[in-house]
């Protein structure tokens, strides 16, 4: 089997569409085993009383392609929910909000990993940010700004 292959096997069988579609309010991240911070805002999302199925692997690009992630949206994980996007430290409030208003969008991301923001907790650096709202094409628009 070709390395093309194997990477498209692979591909498919971690697909988050696929392995999310059975149950639309558990919330499937995907993260890297050895990221702190990813394991953090599992922590903040369950204490938000979220259900968290963790998906680990050490190759999250093919599953960034498949969600539609451009590099100027990405972050360190990406999760599906209720059949949006979350990528990165996105506040689990912001993630609610999306699910009760339901937009025509294709997800929420917080692009980068900024200080402050959940899982990435720094003592009292703050860094400001915006969680933005894109669709399959990539454009934005700020759902929420912090602090």
């Amino acid at each position: 089997m070709t390395i093309k292959a194997l990477s498209l096997a692979f591909a498919m069988a971690i697909s988050p569409l696929a392995s999310a579609a059975g149950d639309e309010s558990v919330i499937t991240v995907y993260k890297s085993p050895s990221c702190g911070c990813c394991g953090d805002w599992v922590k903040h999302l369950e204490a938000n009383d979220f259900e968290v199925a963790v998906r680990e692997t050490n190759n999250l690009n093919p599953i960034k392609m498949e969600a539609g992630l451009t590099s100027a949206l990405a972050s360190c994980h990406t999760a599906f929910v209720d059949g949006y996007v979350i990528e990165g430290h996105v506040p689990a409030n912001d993630i609610r909000r999306l699910i009760e208003q339901a937009p025509k969008a294709k997800g929420l991301t917080v692009p980068g990993m900024p200080a402050g923001s959940p899982g990435m907790e720094m003592g009292n650096r703050q860094d400001a940010y915006q969680v933005l709202l894109f669709n399959d094409e990539g454009q934005t628009r700020v759902f929420a700004d912090y602090p």
